[in-house]
């Protein structure tokens, strides 16, 4: 128990785009019911809710912050982007992305400033500056595709000359969020002086639940995953020239997430929640939609606290050593500034 005689639980949000409205209804429940969070991580949209809680936005903060954004400045164009047919495709050839994500990269580090956040230093926990696994209240997920490889951010920023502390939030979430040929890569250069691009982790770990694993003791407080699922059947992109067609490559790949998680629905320690027929770039997306994704985030918590059982939760984490393993290897590979 801290925060007050809260009960502590870290969490890990999926990546999903738009469809992350449901993430903030999940948490909303989790922090009704009495929980606080300790350590958050997320991959892309995941990595958006999770910086703002990691930030100190209340549920009912991100809530109104939902209700009033208005999606469709995410997709922010530069002026010969918008040159009918040529735009597009040349930025796809030249720029690697349709859109610019720098809206959204200034939406976000206004948010993150209101609450005193800018790098990750601000986001130290002062009592475990020297623990590497809970140093950072944040944690992001993002993927190199020059190197084949995970980000683990800030941790592996160090990798590209940047010190962890000095990394800008507002940027590491940008690199999470870069859905691939929808949003524009970041670009950064590794050590042996290579440009790097660095899109949405959901290329490789949509889902990194095993992020604050340790897998040498039984956790003092649990990790709850929040996911995105979805019921419906696929639904058809339209594919009418190269544009359209790398668009919807980026819709499959990151969809395909939800099609093998239909195996894991009972995982112990995931709110699943489902997001209908809501596509993962649906920024136009009518009002009607955008809340019944928030109360189906409401009704996944709901539902999963109803049967939630920590000794279960431990049972089961004892059980999945290997997958734990697989975390703490990550965490090893790096140390504190």
């Amino acid at each position: 128990m801290g925060n007050g005689g809260k009960k502590k639980v870290d969490a890990v949000f999926e990546g999903g785009g738009v469809r992350g409205i449901g993430l903030v209804g999940a948490a909303a429940v989790v922090e009704e019911r009495g929980y606080a969070f300790e350590n958050v991580a997320g991959t892309s949209a995941g990595a958006i809710v999770a910086s703002l809680i990691a930030a100190g936005y209340s549920t009912p903060e991100l809530t109104a912050i939902m209700r009033e954004v208005t999606y469709t400045k995410f997709r922010d164009r530069s002026p010969f982007d918008r040159v009918p047919l040529v735009g597009p495709l040349t930025s796809l050839l030249v720029e690697k992305g349709i859109y610019e994500g720098d809206y959204f990269e200034g939406w976000l580090r206004d948010l993150l400033r209101a609450k005193g956040v800018r790098t990750f230093r601000d986001l130290v926990m002062r009592e475990h500056a020297n623990e590497l696994r809970y140093r950072y209240r944040l944690q992001v997920v993002a993927a190199d595709i020059s190197n084949g490889r995970l980000l683990h951010l800030p941790h592996d920023i160090r990798d590209y000359g940047i010190a962890p502390d000095d990394l800008e939030v507002a940027r590491a979430v940008r690199m999470s969020m870069s859905i691939p040929f929808f949003y524009e890569p970041v670009k950064l250069e590794d050590a042996e002086g290579r440009e790097c691009f660095i899109v949405d982790g959901g290329v490789l770990s949509n889902f990194p639940v095993w992020i604050f694993d340790d897998g040498t003791s039984d956790p003092a407080w649990p990790t709850f995953g929040f996911r995105l699922v979805s019921g419906a059947a696929p639904s058809q992109n339209r594919v009418k020239g190269p544009v359209s067609f790398f668009v919807a490559l980026a819709k499959t790949m990151l969809s395909a997430h939800d099609a093998r998680y239909a195996k894991d629905a009972d995982f112990v320690r995931t709110i699943a929640v489902e997001s209908g027929d809501v596509g993962t770039t649906e920024f136009d997306l009518q009002p009607d939609k955008r809340d019944r994704l928030y109360e189906s985030g409401r009704e996944a918590a709901r539902t999963f606290l109803e049967d939630w059982d920590f000794e279960r939760y431990k049972k089961a984490f004892r059980e999945n050593r290997p997958q734990e393993s697989r975390g703490r290897r990550l965490r090893r590979a790096s140390s504190p500034p």
